[in-house]
């Protein structure tokens, strides 16, 4: 055990742990807020290049190494690959966000350990699903069906494309877990976590302003400045400094301990759209948040005596 490691969860650690989930959770309410001001792929470009700067200077006043490691090819394709999934996936939530609502969003990309439990055998062929995780799969499968029933029963009041949104959002699940697997499947996997994010940010700029120049987005000349709060509360709070927040609990407590409370980032997620968006909420949709979380949770749960 390294110096400073710790067994188990204290005070202090669960604490932090509710914080990022309850920050995760908001984020999606602030791209929602911004969004109706600030294009979405220009958004989602700003955000990534002010993390990245940020990063840049922690890394700097911290003397962290961001070089790869022995096998540079593979470290470097690993980068952009994570990078590349990273940038279409922000780039499918905030255009899905002008779609549906924050709250539903928030549900929708949560389904991102499903889709890692379905890859996962591919990478490690030792991690094949047991019964209890296919029921998990299963049941968080049919969440999201009974979530989207919402955008067919006339109750879809964010737009009448809202199964669009709700479908990028599955979209973003599924990048965000290809962004998971890449790391796991890399020299990544044994990289510093500022690297990784590193890589993350700085290929998702280039890619996203590449998106927002071909989309012909504008400047917003007269966003207000709760759009530009929002983007900035993304930008410091979440992408900087919760995720760095965030990597030191894993550096500091057991991964297996502190993975179960992200279960309450969509839970934040969809009171934050309802309590701070006013957004509606139905009964479908607090079905597919329970179906979701069970599933997880049974697809997360580690094997008796593992």
């Amino acid at each position: 055990m390294s110096e400073g490691r710790r067994e188990h969860l204290d005070a202090s650690a669960v604490a932090c742990l509710v914080l990022c989930a309850a920050l995760w959770g908001v984020n999606q309410s602030a791209s929602k807020v911004a969004v109706a001001e600030i294009p979405p792929l220009l958004q989602a470009t700003l955000r990534s290049v002010g993390a990245a700067v940020l990063l840049g200077l922690y890394v700097a006043v911290r003397r962290i190494s961001l070089r790869p490691g022995a096998d540079v090819a593979r470290t470097l394709r690993g980068g952009l690959w994570a990078g590349a999934l990273f940038a279409v996936e922000f780039g499918c939530i905030f255009v899905g966000l002008q779609h549906t609502t924050a709250s539903r969003m928030a549900v929708f990309i949560y389904l991102a350990p499903f889709f890692v439990a379905l890859g996962m055998p591919f990478i490690a062929p030792g991690e094949r699903l047991r019964r209890g995780q296919v029921v998990g799969l299963l049941l968080a499968f049919a969440g999201v069906a009974t979530a989207f029933g919402d955008s067919f029963s006339g109750q879809a009041t964010a737009s009448p494309h809202q199964w669009w949104g709700d479908a990028l959002g599955v979209v973003a699940a599924a990048l965000w877990a290809g962004t998971t697997l890449t790391i796991r499947a890399t020299p990544l996997s044994a990289a510093p976590a500022e690297q990784t994010l590193m890589f993350q940010l700085v290929v998702s700029a280039v890619l996203l302003g590449a998106g927002t120049w071909i989309r012909g987005e504008a400047w917003p000349v007269h966003a207000s400045s709760l759009a530009w709060g929002a983007l900035l509360f993304q930008t410091v709070i979440v992408t900087f400094a919760s995720y760095l927040l965030w990597f030191w609990l894993v550096r500091h407590y057991p991964a297996t301990q502190i993975s179960s409370f992200t279960l309450l980032t969509p839970i934040f997620g969809l009171a934050a759209g309802v309590g701070l968006l006013g957004e509606p909420l139905t009964l479908r949709l607090v079905l597919a948040l329970a179906a979701v979380v069970t599933g997880i949770a049974l697809v997360s749960r580690r094997a008796r005596g593992a």
